[in-house]
């Protein structure tokens, strides 16, 4: 039981060298056998983890960031569990770190602390799918490629497509707002969510869970609940209206020898395939070259450049989709936009030249610590702040590569900053807060679409207004008036 562990109640060595001054509240309590014996008679068998080693996934993050000590991980499997189990710590004052795939980028994810992991990785039964609304309902457990897989069968297609799509959760997508690859086409994910189910910190359960495209009834209150962190609340099942999926689709891959080309690229994408075009993704030559070195891959699909463009397009048809790229790349060649590109002629070209794109996070791991930051900035500022940070990097022989990709059509930029021989505090000081404040006197977002987390949190108030700051724990306060659910993300200070 529990009293095998040695109780360390300051941070984790991986989570202490980013922030050191972070101290355990002692607002919480300390979890004992009386409450794991508690969640064991309340869940079903297999439901309640404690041994240290099956405990450890759920307390790092898949970059390897930061780490927490949770010694009690929750799998419930329905939503009078998760209700039960909310009770419970809400009474007992025992925090609660909400997780879902896992697959999140700003240390929201894991615990901090020894904070009780709620898993909803059993929450995973698909519900109905309405082929009249196009409208699926579904438990907030379930991965975004099942999801995706099962709307397919009736001609439709989730709102958002993202590289970790395999391993994410559609209830943390919705928790942090994901952006990802097709913003460009289906907007912003808070735009096609019509329902929640909530838990709310002591239980209580926020029925919002209509799957009406229409209700002008009163304020909609599941909106701060959608890319709040799971700072507010807890949902439990989603209703979400699937866009049909286009049975044409092309992919073009062209290479430019500067971002202004880029840009010039981007615009005419716009012009030429109008309402066909579904991704405007960018790569800079470092992320690149470590994507292909990542997939193995001897040789590049075009002639090397400095800079890549991927632009896709979906249509009613595959001959639509495709002329639209095929009139793009003549054009962006005439123009001496790009200077050199593939078309995919069939799907595995497709996936292939796809993957170039979709597996950069996993090429950045495997070379080295990474420094991962998420940017929204106006295009031609994007590059601009990539350039400035390789000269700022320049005196660091640690620094392996600095790199610049993301999604040029909602202007999202990734910048990364790769780390041999581990975390660096001094190349962390480097970059921050001066990169924070560089984007914010562009009037960017210190996050696009990674959330806030643990890492940024601090940064929130170089975004927002004090009177937005002041609304925003006002409602912490309400929903959560003990804060258990996330504690010491988001927000920029502990509620008082």
């Amino acid at each position: 039981m529990l009293s095998q562990f040695i109780r360390r109640l300051s941070t984790s060595p991986l989570t202490r060298v980013r922030h050191p001054k972070l101290c355990r509240s002692t607002d919480y309590a300390t979890l004992t056998d009386k409450d794991v014996n508690f969640f064991e008679r309340l869940l079903p068998r297999g439901s309640v983890i404690t041994n240290p080693d099956d405990c450890a996934p759920y307390n790092i993050d898949w970059i390897k960031t930061c780490q927490g000590q949770s010694q009690l991980v929750l799998r419930p499997k329905t939503v009078k569990e998760v209700q039960a189990i909310l009770r419970y710590c809400h009474e007992h004052q025992l925090a609660v770190c909400p997780q879902s795939g896992n697959t999140g980028l700003a240390g929201g994810s894991v615990p901090v602390f020894d904070e009780i992991v709620l898993s909803f990785t059993s929450m995973n039964s698909i519900g109905d799918f309405d082929e009249n609304s196009g409208v699926l309902t579904t438990d907030a457990g379930c991965i975004l490629q099942t999801l995706d897989t099962h709307v397919r069968k009736f001609g439709h297609t989730m709102p958002i497509d993202l590289g970790a799509k395999g391993s994410c959760l559609i209830g943390g997508n919705v928790a942090t707002n994901a952006g990802g690859l097709r913003v460009v086409r289906f907007g912003s994910l808070r735009s096609a969510i019509l329902g929640l189910e909530i838990v709310l910190a002591d239980g209580s359960l926020l029925d919002c869970l209509t799957s009406l495209r229409k209700d002008n009834t009163g304020v909609d209150l599941k909106q701060p609940f959608i890319g709040s962190e799971g700072i507010l609340g807890v949902i439990t099942r989603v209703a979400l209206a699937c866009p049909l999926a286009m049975p044409g689709v092309g992919l073009g891959f062209f290479a430019c020898s500067s971002f202004e080309q880029i840009l010039s690229t981007m615009r005419l994408a716009r012009r030429i395939c109008g309402e066909t075009l579904s991704a405007v993704e960018f790569l800079d030559e470092s992320t690149y070259n470590l994507s292909l070195r990542n997939l193995k891959r001897a040789q590049s699909p075009i002639e090397p450049n400095k800079f890549y463009i991927l632009v896709e397009t979906m249509s009613s048809t595959e001959e639509h989709a495709k002329a639209t790229l095929e009139k793009l790349a003549n054009t962006a060649l005439d123009e001496e936009f790009v200077t050199d590109g593939t078309l995919a002629q069939d799907l595995t070209q497709y996936q292939d030249l796809w993957a170039i794109r979709e597996r950069v996070p996993e090429a950045l791991v495997a070379d080295g610590y990474v420094f991962k930051y998420d940017f929204s900035l106006p295009p031609s500022r994007m590059y601009k702040l990539v350039e400035e940070t390789q000269q700022r990097m320049k005196p660091f022989s640690n620094v392996r590569n600095v790199t610049g990709f993301g999604h040029l059509g909602d202007q999202n930029l990734h910048l990364n900053i790769t780390v041999k021989n581990g975390y660096s505090d001094e190349i962390k000081h480097e970059l921050e807060p001066w990169l924070y404040e560089w984007v914010a006197k562009e009037r960017g977002s210190v996050s696009a679409e990674h959330g806030l987390g643990l890492h940024k949190s601090k940064y929130l108030q170089l975004n927002k207004g004090e009177q937005s700051l002041v609304l925003m724990k006002q409602m912490k306060k309400m929903f959560d008036p003990k804060c258990i659910l996330n504690p010491y993300k988001v927000l920029p200070y502990q509620i008082d």
